[in-house]
């Protein structure tokens, strides 16, 4: 009786799923989202096709989850443990709101992230139920940490207390995405540092 083992099919279908969302992420960065298929992306990931079909049902999907997974892993590397989604607290609420959205400038300048990110918010438009996914596993969990920060400060005296945890957390990040979106004006730390100043002042205790 042979003593080889049999192929570890979780550990290879780890590989190809690997695989996969690189080639999505390197194919949609690299020629746009329109050009991207799910044959170039079985053809770059060197898997078949039906592979990826087996598991997404369209390249939004593989794109969707490739970009979560981008996501995770960049946690990760941060040193940001599993479950960990809150804003520092520093006693400072400028300071701390100026930090984030500092890193979220640069996340949004930073190529890997940014086709993906434009892509999915495209494509999430004219696909309700992509859409939705994308926000419930994205964008609604950053959000409740900025209106979790934002009800810290104002339990502490430091916003006025008829604020509005979640308009206080749009009107911080809506304009910041709406310049990266539509690219209406550079995307700069300095203009970071504006959104904070400029909605402090209207959040001040009266």
């Amino acid at each position: 009786m042979s003593d080889a083992k049999a192929p570890d099919a979780s550990r290879r279908s780890e590989r190809s799923r690997r695989a996969i969302f690189d080639a999505a992420l390197a194919l949609v960065t690299e020629t746009g989202y329109a050009r991207t298929t799910v044959e170039g992306i079985a053809a770059r990931a060197g898997v078949g096709k039906q592979t990826i079909y087996r598991w997404w049902p369209s390249k939004a999907a593989v794109l969707l989850d490739a970009f979560l997974d981008l996501s995770a892993r960049a946690a990760a590397e941060a040193g940001a443990a599993p479950g960990e989604t809150e804003l520092p607290d520093s006693g400072d609420l400028a300071a701390d709101l100026r930090h984030v959205l500092r890193a979220t400038v640069d996340e949004l300048n930073d190529p890997r992230y940014d086709a993906p990110t434009r892509a999915l918010a495209a494509e999430g438009g004219t696909d309700p139920e992509l859409g939705a996914r994308f926000t419930a596993a994205l964008l609604e969990p950053q959000l409740q940490v900025f209106a979790r920060r934002i009800e810290a400060a104002r339990a502490a005296g430091q916003v006025d207390p008829a604020t509005d945890p979640r308009i206080a957390t749009e009107l911080l990040v809506g304009p910041l995405h709406h310049r990266w979106l539509h690219r209406t004006g550079p995307l700069t730390h300095a203009y970071a540092d504006a959104l904070v100043d400029h909605a402090l002042r209207g959040l001040a205790p009266r």
